[in-house]
């Protein structure tokens, strides 16, 4: 997923309120996937990159998420992130950095959770055929849009895909493997992919009743979560293990609501595929590949 966002709207900036000990108060809001990092006793973590709307934090711990995206309103919800109240340019990056309790340290700034938001709410019940409709709508919008994948999509991704609507767990495992890190960047084109392969195989695969869909996504978010710390960026790992429990970003979740029928598509498509350099059209690819999917498995045998 993309890691420097464009603005959406522009906001009035709010300045931190003082706070105790000579540390300006920022308030923000959550994902509930860092409750447990967050809600945990103290611990140091260090800055891994900043950029204008968003700075992260890799926490020294063994659990995920490890990174945690600090990121104004004006950036793009990632599923690791805390939406910060002020400005980010207001954050001093200093070598005194922590997460736990309940807030996070950094610099001269206290960020204190305020409230917490789902990165994986439930699309609820889908009708096939509206899914059915759907998939060339999507195919339509990605074909003709300027944004295209980073990846040549004969190779690794056109195997998982063929894997996905075979049903094949083999030839499925085995491509997403090669994807795994795949291509440049803090989000490697391969690992935008299967985020959002396995996002959509999830959620839409629940919609539908599809539990084929779901195995599916079950076996292969192990299978890519298992050493991804090893074989791609902090950030992408980090987004790996959000993808293989559903949680994606609001560009994400909004396609699939259009997919769904519960807000327009076409929008909610351009909107995912204007995200960074190619990291959109890779998601994009993922949502494609796996609602092409669900719809091949509910036909097999107990697919329903």
């Amino acid at each position: 997923m993309t890691v420097d966002t464009r603005p959406r709207a522009r906001r009035s900036p709010a300045r931190p309120s003082g706070g105790v000990g000579g540390r300006a108060q920022i308030g923000g809001a959550a994902s509930v996937a860092l409750r447990p990092a967050l809600e945990s006793p103290r611990r140091p973590a260090r800055v891994l990159a900043a950029f204008p709307l968003a700075v992260y934090l890799e926490v020294r711990s063994e659990c995920e998420p490890h990174v945690i995206a600090l990121v104004s309103g004006e950036a793009t919800r990632l599923p690791n992130a805390v939406v910060l109240a002020g400005p980010l340019d207001r954050l001093p990056l200093g070598d005194e950095c922590w997460v736990g309790d309940g807030s996070i340290g950094l610099g001269g700034v206290g960020v204190r959770v305020r409230r917490w938001w789902d990165p994986a709410p439930p699309l609820g019940a889908a009708e096939p055929a509206r899914l059915a409709r759907a998939l060339p709508l999507l195919g339509d919008i990605c074909d003709r849009s300027q944004r295209r994948p980073g990846l040549d999509l004969t190779g690794a991704p056109g195997l998982l895909a063929s894997g996905c609507l075979s049903g094949s767990l083999v030839d499925g495992i085995g491509a997403a493997e090669r994807l795994l890190g795949l291509g440049p960047g803090l989000t490697p084109s391969g690992d935008d992919m299967l985020c959002g392969l396995l996002v959509t195989l999830r959620h839409l695969g629940l919609a539908a009743s599809a539990p084929r869909a779901v195995w599916l996504a079950d076996w292969l978010a192990a299978a890519v979560t298992y050493d991804a710390r090893a074989r791609t960026t902090p950030i992408s790992a980090t987004l790996l293990h959000c993808a293989a429990r559903g949680e994606a970003s609001a560009e994400v979740l909004g396609v699939l609501r259009g997919i769904a029928g519960h807000q327009p598509l076409d929008s909610a498509a351009h909107r995912l595929l204007r995200l960074g350099h190619t990291s959109g059209a890779d998601l994009a690819w993922g949502v494609r590949t796996g609602l092409a999917a669900v719809l091949a498995l509910r036909s097999w045998p107990g697919g329903r």
